[in-house]
């Protein structure tokens, strides 16, 4: 099985974990939190803007895969009270 290592350009990971990995033509993304790329800093404001946030990072993933949101078969919410 072949992998490749999927990195957004300028977004370091925030962590010891690879953004995405690409299996033999599977695409696995890792779990994100509300960072936003440019401040380095997690986004205030509620779950709402700190969900979009998340959605910007996995986008971000996706396009350095040559996909977009709408390629994504499941996505699975883990939240945290």
């Amino acid at each position: 099985m072949s992998r490749k290592v999927i990195t957004v350009p300028g977004a370091a990971a925030a962590g010891p974990y690879s953004q995405g990995i690409d299996a033999d033509g599977v695409i696995f993304l890792s779990g994100q939190i509300p960072l936003d790329t440019e401040t380095k800093q997690l986004v205030t404001g509620g779950i709402g803007a700190q969900t979009e946030q998340c959605f910007r990072n996995l986008k971000a993933v996706l396009e350095a895969a040559g996909l977009t949101l709408g390629d994504m078969q499941k996505v699975t919410v883990y939240l945290r009270t």
